[in-house]
């Protein structure tokens, strides 16, 4: 390109006010403002600009104005689109910590739609007219649903066991099974909150085999609790032994030591009728005896992301006196979800109100009518060399929870003779709503357990844009 040619295509190049006057251009105007607008024209004319003299080609094509206002229209909704964003979750993966684990329920999402907007009684007695305290919001039902003595709430589960660690045992001893020592996701582990917590870290037994004597033996005047931690992410098999729990309560009775269980998933219902029989409850551990559990509400509890700590009133007032409770306390939204969260629990109604134990619920015989229906629909809509057919599959609970467990499902699978899997992966990806699928075997596999019926159109929307590109 001559110099002369790059000139002649600067000229070309329309003035800011004459971009303005465009009617989609305009359009953004009113629904943002001037300002907002005219920066993003004059970022895009110095890109063209740049374009031009560096002698790209493809550059000539973008001078029109029908061509610039493509291409601001494009960037002005790409400026808006916010970085969260509800997406579609097909991959049967039920807690996907990466797509944001529980989804809430009606009543969760009516509770932040209604407090959101508002100022709240969050530390206000309205009986009284004076001051409360934000715990007494959910305490009374967690109380209630979980038979215990009081119970508080933090923003996760992490917080929750470093705040039990730093109040009850900084500066002295906490004896943990080597076998519990545990990493999840995000390098959470065990003996790092131990270290960060000012708690002193007393290994006992072997990786795979502890008993109670371990514990026994390693008792001594310096030690401040016994902590049990449920293996949330995996599991052991073969040679291996772990004490019974009402053991280790009657051990640490005798010897007047509070015995905490870091629970995990949160797990308030029996879900042994659904294939998963490996998740301790917390109600059982508090009625056998537990000084204090502790778990996440965002996985099979199904709430928002908070974690609680529930037992023996003694220990939880010390707790709340910590002052780094207040760097991890709850804020109103939170309360409020997780208030309506629990109602579910209060009323029996977990099962069909909360999406995670809906999910967990669904027989394969009820994903299959779903998918089957799904896959006449598209049939419909889709182009020829798209095929879809039905394959029998496993879903799995996901978020570090019951690793073990697998729900048979019904498969979508996709095959397209024009893109491969991961390439439509990608397109479904790029969809609004982005649709995350699995890909196994070059098909791109849909599963309905983690799609709710709700979601089934847009999914198909999605569908018919990926292969239509």
């Amino acid at each position: 390109m001559t110099d002369s040619t790059q000139l002649e295509l600067l000229r070309k190049i329309p003035a800011v006010d004459q971009l303005l006057l465009l009617p989609g251009i305009s359009s953004w105007v009113e629904r943002t403002s001037r300002g907002f607008v005219v920066s993003e024209i004059q970022k895009v004319l110095e890109e063209t600009r740049d374009a031009i003299r560096s002698g790209d080609e493809s550059a000539v094509s973008q001078i029109s104005s029908g061509s610039l206002e493509r291409l601001l229209n494009d960037r002005l909704h790409a400026c808006l689109q916010p970085a969260l964003r509800a997406a579609i979750n097909a991959t049967g993966v039920i807690l996907h910590t990466n797509l944001g684990r529980a989804p809430l329920s009606a009543a969760a999402q009516q509770s932040l739609s209604a407090l959101s907007g508002q100022y709240t009684n969050l530390e206000y007695d309205l009986n009284s007219g004076g001051r409360s305290h934000r715990d007494k919001l959910v305490e009374p039902l967690l109380k209630e649903i979980l038979g215990c003595e009081a119970a508080t709430a933090v923003n996760n589960n992490a917080a929750a066991v470093f705040l039990i660690l730093n109040t009850l045992a900084c500066g002295r001893e906490v004896i943990v099974s080597r076998g519990e020592l545990v990493e999840i996701g995000g390098s959470f582990r065990i003996p790092d909150i131990l270290m960060r917590s000012g708690a002193i870290l007393r290994e006992v037994g072997t990786t795979n085999k502890t008993r109670v004597q371990d514990y026994q033996t390693a008792v001594n005047p310096n030690t401040a609790l016994l902590l049990r931690v449920h293996p949330s992410n995996y599991r052991m098999h073969g040679f291996t032994q772990r004490p019974d729990l009402p053991d280790l309560i009657e051990l640490a009775k005798s010897l007047g030591i509070p015995l905490v269980e870091d629970i995990g998933s949160g797990c308030l219902r029996d879900l042994k009728p659904y294939g998963i029989s490996d998740e301790p409850i917390a109600q059982e551990s508090l009625a056998a005896g537990v000084d204090l559990v502790c778990f996440s509400c965002d996985k099979l509890l199904g709430g928002p992301q908070a974690g609680i700590i529930a037992g023996a009133s003694r220990w939880i007032d010390l707790i709340r006196k910590n002052p780094l409770m207040r760097t991890y306390r709850v804020e109103k939204l939170i309360y409020g979800a997780l208030e309506a969260t629990l109602a579910s629990y209060r009323t029996g109604r977990a099962i069909t109100e909360i999406p995670v134990l809906r999910m967990i619920s669904m027989s394969r015989e009820e994903i299959r009518a779903r998918a089957r229906a799904f896959v006449r629909r598209a049939r419909k809509r889709l182009s020829l060399g798209v095929r879809l057919e039905l394959i029998e599959g496993d879903s799995v609970v996901g978020g570090g929870s019951c690793p073990e467990s697998s729900l048979p499902t019904f498969l979508i699978a996709l095959v397209s003779d024009k893109h491969k899997a991961n390439t439509l992966e990608s397109r479904l990806r790029l969809q609004d709503p982005p649709v995350i699928p699995r890909v196994e075997e070059d098909r791109t596999l849909i599963d309905l357990r983690t799609v709710s019926p709700v979601q089934e159109s847009a999914l198909l929307d999605a569908l018919c844009n990926a292969l239509s590109l």
